[in-house]
């Protein structure tokens, strides 16, 4: 059984907890999700804070209930202040720009590389290598950096591609060149 689970969640001012059937609905400042419960997780609304606990008929469940606790305490850390991930694009002639609902990224390939954004994610590009990505729900905004990162992961002998911002790469050395 998870420990963390034992643990409530608190709920910050202006945040709202909403549930119908096997559907957890979190309202906050900043926007709404709602999350589809399995059969066995019990989410108990008391005051200002939320519990987590199994059925006790569903006793082989319990995997699931440190995960149900993270993904419904990521749901209401998100709606109170966005999840932000930060990118950087190291490179000659590497740039990144939003346009309307794209970013195009300019990665040293023969064609620029156009992404979608999904739904409920705010991109911003600063000095064109910066790429800042922010949203209320941690998957979504998690999966999209994934997905930037995975067109030009960084390589270890330059250290050239696309990295998070707090992300260290190794060096390699290369071919020791000269030596008999």
């Amino acid at each position: 059984m998870s420990r963390k689970a034992k643990s409530p969640i608190l709920l910050p001012k202006g945040v709202e907890v909403k549930i119908t059937g096997q559907v957890l609905t979190v309202k906050g400042p900043k926007g709404t999700l709602t999350q589809e419960l399995r059969p066995g997780i019990v989410v108990d609304v008391q005051e200002q804070q939320l519990t987590v606990s199994l059925a006790p008929t569903h006793s082989g469940e319990k995997n699931f209930l440190g995960l149900f606790w993270a993904l419904i305490a990521n749901m209401v850390k998100g709606v109170n202040e966005p999840f932000i991930k930060e990118l950087e694009m190291i490179g000659v002639g590497y740039r990144a720009a939003v346009q309307g609902n794209l970013i195009d990224l300019q990665l040293g390939y023969s064609h620029p590389v156009k992404l979608p954004i999904p739904q409920g994610v705010a991109v911003k590009v600063e000095k064109n290598v910066n790429i800042q990505l922010s949203g209320v729900d941690k998957r979504v905004v998690g999966q999209f950096a994934a997905e930037i990162r995975a067109k030009r992961p960084p390589e270890p002998y330059k250290g050239k591609g696309i990295r998070y911002k707090d992300e260290y790469v190794r060096r390699k050395a290369g071919k020791a060149g000269g030596k008999k």
